[in-house]
């Protein structure tokens, strides 16, 4: 199969609104198809697993037909398998519906739900129940929200028209406002525009602000405040990780039941009773095929001072 020529269609459906996943076979020394993916997924998986999955048909391929082990090795071929989905706490909340027309779905994704799957979050995922509750099996994302954050999300019905969103949140085109619940400080000047450098190493669950140019905007006011704790409204101008958390501890206001910030509170079971007072609560935008302004808010409410 020539180089640049589009993939076949996956033969197989999606499973819990998961795609199957699509290995195109190298060019190798390799005798069969099963000694390739016995090593190829020796780690992720294991050999023993992966010769299991053979016996049982799991890989197919592009005309539906199970691949055997022992079939000699073609590269440039295709096949397709699901993966065995990690073990998963259901997240107990509810996803609302913001919008739906032809092109886009806008939810209210809540606290603990990733929006895709990634890492041990495969089918518990914003995406995955989407897919399977709307029967809409080629939805993806324009953008992301962090797990531990609820608020507005905007999904894309059609592949052909997700590149124009994903453009307006690249090209921050997109207008965002967040809703925190924080404690509150009558020494702390509002509002504030914090500008500062954020980084994040690989495999460190927290962010950092360290010396230099500054790569990271966000504007902070105060809604509201009662009983020591505040109301803000946090507009990003940029779109670091974890911005707003890291601008709010700076501060000396870490989000209320922040499990990273200011201290990285020690793994455990999900405790789904002390939810992140973090929301995102508007998106606002001109829409790139109808040039309507629009905006979005969420229905979501943060328990604290209004």
């Amino acid at each position: 199969m020539g180089r640049g020529r589009k993939a076949p269609e996956a033969p197989l459906p999606q499973r819990e609104g998961i795609d199957p996943v699509r290995v195109r076979l190298p060019e190798g020394v390799w005798g069969t198809v099963g000694e390739h993916l016995a090593e190829r997924y020796a780690g992720a998986v294991g050999a023993g697993r992966v010769r299991a999955m053979l016996r049982e048909g799991r890989f197919v391929g592009a005309d539906g037909r199970a691949a055997a082990a022992d079939e000699p090795y073609a590269a440039g071929r295709y096949l397709w398998f699901h993966r065995d989905f990690p073990a998963e706490t259901p997240v107990p909340f509810p996803m609302g519906i913001v919008h739906r027309d032809e092109r886009i779905v806008v939810v209210d994704k809540p606290h603990f739900l990733a929006t895709m799957p990634r890492g041990r979050h495969v089918t518990e995922t914003a995406l995955a129940r989407l897919r399977r509750d709307l029967g809409l099996s080629r939805l993806q994302p324009a953008h992301r929200l962090d797990r531990l954050t609820a608020g507005l999300v905007l999904f894309v019905v059609r592949p052909e028209d997700r590149g124009a969103y994903q453009t307006l949140f690249r090209d921050r085109a997109v207008r965002k406002a967040y809703e925190a619940v924080a404690p509150y400080d009558p020494a702390v000047e509002l509002p504030v525009t914090v500008r500062s450098r954020i980084e994040k190493e690989r495999g460190v669950m927290a962010a950092r602000e360290v010396p230099g140019e500054p790569n990271a905007e966000s504007r902070i006011e105060l809604l509201g405040h009662a009983g020591g704790l505040g109301r803000y409204r946090l507009v990003p101008v940029t779109g670091r990780t974890h911005q707003l958390r890291v601008h709010m501890n700076g501060l000396g206001l870490p989000i209320l039941d922040d499990p990273v910030y200011p201290v990285v509170r020690e793994d455990g079971p999900e405790d789904f009773t002390r939810p992140l007072r973090l929301l995102a609560r508007t998106l606002e935008f001109t829409d790139p095929f109808t040039g309507d302004e629009v905006l979005f808010e969420s229905r979501l409410a943060l328990s604290g001072p209004s």
